[in-house]
């Protein structure tokens, strides 16, 4: 993996290089706004109190798993410590989720739910539907969520290779997906060609740990090739695409 980051960081271009105009866009308005929003001060304090609690669950892990920890009795801090995208990562995708005003998001994969915090807090007519696997880490989820008083969040407990085809078929589309519920080839891509029935031409799908394994990375080179995947991003810790259909099929790997 450092390989590949020491590889991410030769090839990856700042705005100077981008002639797509959609690609600038983003990149000057969302990839690199640096400005503090009052949602970000709420759910980062909320990240502070979670690296210290002590309290011990059981974990039940439908996918890859952690590559540092396989203890199935582990205390919320240190599944906060291992587990939660940085602060810089779930920013990004609030600015992604309020610039392009999404409502319809799923979040495959919920943990201890910062990051769905930060999927649901730009707008209150966002609905956010949120997959896990482990009903005691969904519980403490939950308990964040109230804190934050994020009502518009719906969280879906249970293996996701059932729970996902289900809440598709009661879905008319999909704005926004972020992709972290199994760190293997087959159900990411398998995941991903679900989601796909339900994108349209301004939907924006997010994989996170595209460097994880071999096996991440394969996955993020099919999807990248796919023939409705028009526009793609490398940012090394997440992959981004888009499916605009007037746009010419490009593949960019920016910094970050």
């Amino acid at each position: 993996m450092i390989l590949d980051y020491i590889k991410y960081l030769l090839k990856a271009k700042d705005e100077h290089s981008l002639h797509s105009p959609f690609v600038f866009d983003f990149y000057t308005k969302i990839l690199n706004d640096k400005s503090q929003k009052a949602d970000y001060v709420n759910i980062e304090a909320l990240r502070k109190q979670l690296l210290s609690d002590k309290r011990i669950i059981t974990i039940n892990d439908f996918g890859a798993g952690a590559k540092t920890n396989k203890n199935t009795q582990r205390t919320v801090g240190d599944i906060a410590r291992k587990s939660l995208k940085k602060p810089s990562l779930a920013q990004l995708f609030y600015r992604i989720i309020e610039n392009y005003q999404y409502s319809t998001i799923l979040d495959l994969g919920t943990s201890l739910g910062l990051t769905t915090a930060y999927l649901a807090s730009s707008s209150q007519d966002i609905k956010v539907q949120s997959f896990e696997g482990c009903a005691e880490t969904a519980k403490i989820a939950q308990e964040n969520f109230d804190k934050l008083s994020l009502k518009n969040i719906e969280i879906i407990v249970g293996n996701i290779d059932g729970t996902l085809p289900e809440k598709l078929s009661e879905t008319a589309q999909l704005d926004f997906v972020f992709f972290d519920a199994n760190h293997r080839y087959e159900p990411t891509i398998r995941y991903f060609e679900q989601c796909l029935s339900k994108a349209h031409e301004d939907s924006c799908f997010v994989f996170d740990d595209i460097y994880w394994s071999e096996e991440m990375k394969e996955a993020w080179q099919t999807i990248q090739k796919h023939e409705f995947v028009s526009v793609s991003i490398d940012l090394f810790w997440v992959g981004i695409v888009f499916f605009r259909k007037k746009q010419p099929k490009q593949h960019f790997i920016l910094k970050f």
